[in-house]
């Protein structure tokens, strides 16, 4: 369970080395009440892994249980690499759930204290450096696993209790008494991890309401779902380990299931080029620049127009002007990163957004995108019935561009900042990219 995110900037050289300086680190723009608790939490999670450390041997059978789970949770979090970037996007302010508790929990079980730290270390490093690109906070990472080493601890001790000692627990589980304190275990696993994620984000979010910080129903029956597949993992391990390819087919579907209903919600994808529509573009965007005022982070927005687009439609017909801008949103997406957000802004044009991007990293982005529009040959249909296709080639594009806060500070001023670069990139000789030279001036408007 995850408390919060929050993104950073590309790695330029520059910025590399400003994110080693720890007098940069945006843990030190915490409030002294924040910095505490989470130095108290952190050094309590080091406090018990150390105390535990030699509570129970470690055998060359929980050697080969906890490399198990290690390959098992590296596949799964790597298949649902892309569903959990979407699922963490909605979820600021409030506890994102995830099902890394499946292996963390089927460690519990099986392995000893040691054992289930590397699991949780091992988890927490690879979805930080895979699933959110090294571009969420890291203190929150490593806050947000210090929460799951404390849970963990606690719950060992529920279990090692009802076992007299005896592990594997998973093993030793059985009749009403061990269905008991399995399920204790799991209360006591859940409501620490979540218990000290809640605190957190009512410190750090004191303007959002009490309420949301306390997240869905339905999001924290995700961690119940959890524990009970982790527990079905345990088991399956013990008697038939085998199984287990076959097991890791449920997380999956059931992320699945779980983003689905939050795709229709947002009916966020434009039919007639995939991309996300300008509705759903416009409140990721707000929420990047809120996240990025937080942290003094940037974001960049690109606003690309096809020129002489109506010339392929009247020419070519509407059919081939569709294939045309099909292809062009796919060489778009195909010039930025996974986690970028390309949307149609209407007719021609698109616009994208680059999170933790300057100005000038956001104009060598779009001029790679220039390129690979240019770069295109498309083949679309002929305008009369019975002629052979055609290849439509050699594409031109001006491109906007513009940052926050360097350009402007609200989306709006950041839209028409790049617009505003973008009908100069037109007025010039089209074709080329454009970086907005300075902050918009209050009451202008552009228009093309």
């Amino acid at each position: 369970m995850l408390f919060s995110r929050a993104r950073t900037s590309l790695p330029s050289a520059p910025r590399r080395l400003d994110g080693l300086d720890p007098r940069r680190w945006p843990l030190w723009s915490l409030s002294r009440p924040v910095l505490m608790y989470l130095g108290l939490v952190e050094i309590a999670a080091a406090v018990a892994a150390t105390m535990t450390a030699t509570l129970v041997p470690i055998t060359s059978q929980a050697l080969i249980w906890c490399a198990l789970l290690i390959v098992a949770e590296l596949g799964h979090l790597e298949a649902a690499r892309g569903i959990e970037r979407i699922r963490e996007l909605g979820a600021d302010g409030s506890p994102h759930m995830h099902l890394q508790s499946i292996w963390i929990f089927a460690a519990l079980l099986l392995v000893p204290p040691p054992l289930v730290l590397l699991v949780i270390v091992i988890s927490y490093g690879h979805s930080w450096v895979r699933v959110y690109r090294r571009r969420s906070v890291l203190h929150r990472k490593v806050f947000s696993a210090a929460t799951v080493v404390l849970a963990c601890t606690c719950a060992y001790t529920v279990l090692y209790a009802g076992t007299a000692g005896q592990v594997p627990f998973m093993a030793r589980l059985d009749g009403f008494s061990g269905m008991v304190t399995l399920i204790l275990a799991g209360f006591v696993y859940f409501g620490v991890n979540y218990a000290m994620v809640v605190a957190m984000i009512l410190v750090t979010n004191p303007a959002n309401p009490g309420r949301q910080a306390l997240g869905n129903v339905s999001d924290i029956l995700i961690v119940g779902a959890a524990v009970g597949l982790g527990c079905g993992v345990a088991l399956v391990m013990t008697v038939r380990p085998w199984l287990l390819p076959v097991l890791m087919i449920t997380p999956l579907a059931l992320q699945l299931g779980l983003l689905l209903p939050q795709l229709r919600a947002a009916s966020r994808t434009d039919s007639k080029t995939g991309l996300i529509t300008l509705g759903f573009w416009d409140e990721v965007a707000q929420r990047e620049l809120l996240r990025a005022r937080r942290l003094a982070s940037t974001v960049g927005v690109l606003m690309i127009d096809i020129d002489h687009f109506k010339r392929i439609n009247d020419q070519r017909g509407h059919l081939a002007g569709d294939e045309v801008l099909r292809a062009v949103a796919t060489a778009i997406r195909g010039q930025v990163r996974a986690e970028d957000f390309v949307g149609r802004y209407g007719g021609e044009e698109f616009v994208v957004l680059l999170p933790g991007v300057t100005g000038a990293e956001a104009a060598k982005v779009a001029e790679r995108v220039r390129l690979g529009i240019k770069a295109l040959a498309v083949d679309v249909p002929a305008k009369d019935l019975g002629e052979p296709p055609v290849t439509v080639r050699g594409l031109g594009a001006s491109i906007g561009v513009a940052a926050y806060p360097q350009h402007a500070t609200e989306l709006g001023d950041l839209l028409q900042a790049a617009d505003v670069a973008l009908y100069e990139a037109k007025e010039t000789g089209r074709g080329k990219v454009v970086e907005s030279s300075r902050p918009l001036p209050p009451g202008i408007t552009a228009s093309r």
